[in-house]
């Protein structure tokens, strides 16, 4: 059998070459986006009236010839514009408000931050292409703050007023007093908020994460707060019953995700409810054509979320983790009711509310 062969179409070569070098230099300017945040040149530049580099480096404490260099970059991708004649740059508010700290949620810079921690594991990845298997939890020095600073973004502006009562009544309960178990805490950020703002429940948060769990452990004892607990155990192996648990952008990334929720369900009381925030996306390709972000959950997906559950022996289900998958595995694990729910400015996640079937 022979390969099918078509002709050439010029007009269609020449496109998709024109898309490449497209896909190339927004590829290198996310990089730079991710050095404008880090060093805080974006937060500098829009606190600034149209200024030169010198002062710009000044401003933010930096080296003058790395900043120049950044700032041409920045300047012929659009992000900044140049005057000649001045020789000064300028971040318009429009795009401030894009790549600035103060944009809170809306700030994309911070997302290209993973750009580099991906690279890091690329030899890692290739090599499962051809072996299988996947890429261990330990190869990604930076992923728990990453992640840390990613979550604050979103919870910062939305967790109390907007995630929490998509659970009807939730909110009224949470003043009252009940228990809250929060499995994959990270650094504990959601507890933190949480506890703070609901003084009378009682907050525990579960990780695997040794580190994760006790920067938790510190900022919680740094602000007082008593009625936040934090451990370091496995969540497919929970104990106890709580009022309320949620998992945020965790569970399409565990080993046993079905195992997981089953525990929740166990865990979970019989008027309780589980929150869970994860991929807004479908389980089918082709009704993720047209994500906003379809490409870049691809990526993370191969080169995280997808390998780091393969290498624990896991599901390794990626992107298959979507709005039907997550359906069906909550059906299985014993939740009879569940309301999926969409919170305003945030594209990257859908919420769960659910209940066990009675």
């Amino acid at each position: 059998m022979t390969a099918q062969t078509h002709a050439l179409d010029p007009v269609r070569q020449e496109r998709f070459a024109e898309r490449m070098v497209e896909v190339l230099n927004d590829s290198c300017l996310g990089y730079l986006c991710s050095l404008g945040h880090r060093t805080g040149l974006f937060d500098v530049l829009a606190g600034l009236p149209a200024s030169t580099g010198e002062r710009i480096a000044r401003a933010a404490g930096l080296d003058e010839r790395y900043v120049r260099e950044w700032l041409g970059g920045m300047t012929v991708g659009g992000f900044v514009e140049y005057d000649p004649e001045g020789g000064t740059y300028w971040l318009p508010p429009e795009h401030a408000a894009s790549l600035a700290r103060a944009a809170g949620p809306e700030n994309m810079a911070s997302f290209s931050q993973n750009l580099a921690l991906l690279g890091i594991v690329e030899d890692e990845v290739l090599e499962c292409f051809h072996k299988g298997g996947g890429v261990p939890y330990s190869s990604y020095p930076r992923f728990q703050g990453l992640q840390a600073e990613e979550t604050a973004r979103v919870y910062d502006a939305a967790l109390v007023n907007a995630i929490v009562p998509l659970a009807p009544g939730l909110p009224e309960r949470l003043r009252e007093g009940i228990d809250v178990l929060d499995v994959g805490t990270g650094q504990g950020h959601a507890v933190i908020l949480l506890a703070e703002a609901f003084a009378a429940s009682r907050f525990h948060g579960v990780d695997i994460s040794e580190t994760g769990v006790a920067a938790a452990r510190d900022e919680a004892a740094r602000l007082g707060l008593g009625n936040a607990r934090f451990d370091v155990s496995d969540s497919a192996g929970l104990s106890g019953s709580y009022d309320l648990i949620t998992a945020f952008d965790v569970i399409h990334d565990l080993a046993r995700p079905a195992r997981t929720l089953s525990a929740i369900a166990d865990a979970l009381r019989d008027d309780g409810v589980f929150l869970m925030g994860d991929i807004a996306a479908s389980s089918k390709l082709e009704e993720n054509l047209d994500h906003p972000m379809g490409p870049a959950l691809y990526t993370f997906s191969v080169f995280y979320c997808m390998t780091v559950s393969l290498g624990e022996g896991g599901a390794g289900l990626g992107t298959v983790w979507g709005r039907q998958t997550a359906l069906r595995m909550l059906a299985d694990a014993g939740f009879g009711e569940v309301d999926v729910r969409q919170v305003e400015g945030d594209i990257l996640n859908v919420y769960y509310v659910a209940r066990k079937a009675h």
